[in-house]
């Protein structure tokens, strides 16, 4: 059987992709439940209060930011935005806790953390809508006819 040579280059765009869709999808699901859905904030439909720091703020960014990385708009910044969000509530909820995420409960908000750092550092990867509106884009400036 004749194996089919994957280069990384051409991988590591796709898996990346797959990661940003995963984690957004993931992410926004969990600023949902910011605002009562999937059981709400205390398992009974329990929503964060309306503006209240940093519940509600938190849940915004989650169901914002989530679903800008899952889409791949902007999927750099709202990335960032995600990671540093995550890595807050690490610092102020877990981590007085107990020293170590497995210990605090805070491997969720670690791992979310760092992923967003990756796709923030890395970029959206592939499947990302901004990379469909850059190239509509360029086809449009290169379907002008010259002298116009």
């Amino acid at each position: 059987m004749a194996r089919i040579p994957v280069s990384q280059t051409h991988l590591t765009p796709v898996v990346l992709g797959v990661v940003r869709i995963v984690a957004g999808l993931l992410f926004a699901f969990h600023g949902l439940q910011g605002f009562g859905a999937f059981g709400g904030i205390d398992g009974q439909g329990g929503a964060a209060p309306l503006g209240v720091w940093p519940a509600w703020w938190a849940s915004v960014i989650e169901l914002a930011g989530g679903v800008l990385v899952l889409l791949g708009l902007g999927a750099r910044g709202a990335a960032l935005i995600c990671s540093g969000a995550m890595a807050y509530a690490y610092f102020t909820v877990h981590q007085p806790l107990a020293l170590l995420p497995l210990q605090n409960m805070g491997e969720t908000a670690a791992l979310y953390a760092w992923v967003f750092l990756l796709i923030a550092v890395a970029g959206p990867g592939r499947f990302a809508l901004s990379g469909l509106l850059r190239r509509r884009a360029a086809e449009r400036v290169e379907r002008v006819p010259a002298g116009v």
